[in-house]
């Protein structure tokens, strides 16, 4: 894989620096390298380290001649997210100064027909961010229909799931993007011209479930909240309803605004709840006018950003355990 073949704009690039406010001699975590777009932003602008994850291989593959450029200052981690503590912690790091996460497809993934994530272009029914597990070939030959409508009602908001997914049980087996998409298309209805494809929250959906990825975020925030030192940034670009959800429901929680606490307690109250572990939760920022013309990619996604307090984080004490 090469740069040229799969072109990739970091989102929001400029507002992620800016809400980690990242100084020399910081240690930030890039949760999501990509192509390492905000790593390199983050070590141009004097981070003195970063740590990037993906758990894609051909990401990391990728990463490596930046990696080896930087002099020891980017180490890239073959990890999911969500795993963050730990794996900082076998590198000897306990806690950082930032963590960005920009959730979702990377432009080099969405781009590889070999991938199977888009429709735009003909490829085996993949989908896996990482090599392992079940693919999304596996899951639409062998669950129920009823399974796979509820997928695509719940990560795919698609109010016509279940005649979808009654058009996928009969058009079994399916084994290449284009036949998923002709399949949807013909159940749905589809004209040129039309403004969305109707594959398209089909698409999003089964991606979602073969990745786990909206448990994987609430694992990011938790992960997040562990190894932020106290002042320390997080950063989170989000690109569907569904995300924007979780990361706004987290930062209200953990920032003692839900109506069940009282935002000037300092410690956790009566009925156990914690004390707040995040503050200055900033407004959502979307990209600009500018930013869309140069990168269509951007229209849907938001940035949400928070500082850490020093409160022990929910997850790390008995009284905070599952909040």
């Amino acid at each position: 894989m090469n740069a040229a073949a799969a072109p990739h704009i970091p989102v929001l690039a400029d507002e992620v620096v800016d809400a980690l406010a990242i100084a020399p001699g910081e240690t930030h975590v890039d949760g999501t390298f990509g192509a390492g777009g905000y790593s390199k932003a983050f070590l141009d602008k004097g981070a003195a380290r970063v740590l990037a994850f993906d758990r894609d291989p051909e990401a990391i593959r990728y990463g490596e001649a930046l990696a080896a450029a930087c002099g020891g200052r980017l180490t890239l981690v073959p990890e999911r997210f969500s795993r963050m503590r730990q794996a900082l912690a076998d590198r000897g790091v306990d806690e950082v100064d930032g963590v960005a996460l920009d959730i979702g497809l990377s432009s080099m993934q969405l781009d590889q027909a070999a991938r199977g994530f888009s429709f735009q272009a003909d490829g085996p029914l993949d989908m896996r961010m990482s090599s392992e597990g079940e693919s999304a070939a596996d899951f639409l030959n062998h669950a129920g229909e009823a399974e796979i409508a509820d997928v695509l009602f719940h990560y795919g908001e698609e109010p016509r799931s279940r005649r979808i997914a009654r058009a996928i049980v009969a058009g079994r087996p399916i084994e290449r993007t284009g036949q998923l998409a002709a399949l949807v298309r013909k159940a749905l209805g589809h004209h040129p011209g039309m403004k969305k494809d109707p594959a398209t929250r089909t698409f999003q959906a089964i991606r979602i479930h073969v990745n786990e990825e909206l448990r994987e975020l609430e694992g990011g925030l938790e992960a997040a909240e562990q190894v932020l030192a106290p002042g320390g940034r997080l950063a989170v670009v989000t690109f569907h309803s569904l995300e924007d959800r979780i990361v706004k429901r987290f930062l209200k929680s953990r920032s003692g605004s839900s109506p069940a606490r009282s935002r000037h307690l300092p410690a956790a109250n009566e009925s156990g709840v914690p004390a707040p572990t995040f503050e200055a939760v900033a407004r959502p920022v979307r990209a600009s006018a500018a930013e869309l013309a140069a990168n269509p990619r951007a229209r849907s996604a938001t940035l949400r950003a928070a500082r850490r307090t020093a409160a022990p984080a929910w997850g790390m004490n008995k009284e905070g355990a599952g909040g």
